[in-house]
């Protein structure tokens, strides 16, 4: 398949494979990379050093491309800015901030920028800015998340239809006719995140994979909507942030509650009571445990095998 994602990050299949924190390392990048995809480094959970150490093994793991997500919000941004310049990486997702910070001087470095918006308010910034492609986002994704909850299946068509530059879809998609279904919506390719999580070469925890592929529709949720929006996997975590949500919403008591490496302590070290897994609403399609390789090979043939419905 050629189109303008394939065309502009030079991959064979539109199938961008999502830069998830505690889980994006180089050994499932280079295999999203290596099956034609483009595999993201999660940067967010990577301090400057490892950071460098997880693009120079990708690069040695694949000749093919692959990028980095950074997420804006993030500290030590310029440290890892200047890591992605000295190692010549060529595709950078940003995420969850301001991609006016840093774009332009990406570009002038011949990097290619993605962003990723959960609006056509900040959809159309984004051309304005001019990156090169925009992530659109819908509610039902797993991790950090936009506040005014739009499905992919609204987000998509807007976000095409006030835009012209190639356009990813994001947002509760696991199968190969979600993905045809977004590109009939407008977009130009997909990108997956739970599905990717739940493989072989993702480098969370085992615990944290067979729970993807255990829940079912509503045991993800969207909360904690007063610091940052993050879709998590319902656990003895989430329900006492809910006990607290019946105690008035106060938020010196939700970052208490949320304290530090919460993410970390639930998805790469396998705490599943007291750990914050993000986990999006596709986890409901996901049935097991697979290689990229496998989850590559499905959606190819779903994406294939779709039907496409005759006119009226």
């Amino acid at each position: 398949m050629k189109n303008r994602i394939t065309e502009l990050f030079k991959i064979k299949y539109p199938i961008i494979q999502g830069g998830m924190i505690w889980q994006s390392g180089w050994r499932l990048a280079s295999a999203v990379s290596n099956q034609g995809g483009l595999g993201l480094l999660g940067a967010g959970s990577m301090y400057p050093d490892i950071l460098r150490e997880n693009i120079q093994k990708c690069k040695a793991a694949t000749e093919k491309p692959f990028g980095v997500n950074i997420p804006l919000l993030y500290p030590d941004l310029d440290q890892l800015i200047e890591i992605i310049l000295s190692e010549k990486v060529e595709i950078v997702f940003t995420s969850a901030g301001n991609p006016k910070t840093y774009t332009q001087l990406l570009q002038k470095e011949g990097i290619k920028v993605a962003h990723v918006v959960s609006s056509v308010k900040f959809a159309k910034k984004c051309e304005e800015i001019g990156v090169d492609a925009i992530v659109a986002e819908g509610f039902e994704a797993g991790g950090h998340n936009g506040r005014e909850e739009t499905t992919t299946l609204s987000l998509i068509p807007n976000v095409r239809r006030n835009t012209h530059l190639p356009l990813v879809a994001a947002g509760g998609i696991a199968v190969g006719s979600q993905m045809k279904a977004a590109m009939v919506l407008g977009a130009d390719g997909v990108q997956l995140g739970s599905r990717f999580a739940a493989t072989q070469e993702s480098s969370s925890h085992l615990n944290y994979k067979q729970k993807i592929v255990e829940i079912g529709e509503g045991d993800t949720f969207l909360t904690l909507k007063e610091l940052a929006p993050v879709r998590m996997i319902k656990n003895k975590f989430y329900e006492d942030l809910e006990k607290l949500y019946e105690q008035g919403k106060d938020v010196d008591a939700l970052k208490k509650a949320l304290g530090r490496a919460r993410p970390k302590l639930g998805m790469f070290e396998g705490d599943m009571e007291e750990g914050e897994m993000q986990a999006g609403q596709s986890s409901a399609l996901i049935d097991e445990i697979l290689s990229v390789e496998e989850v590559f090979k499905n959606l190819i043939k779903e994406f294939n095998e779709a039907p496409c419905p005759g006119n009226l």
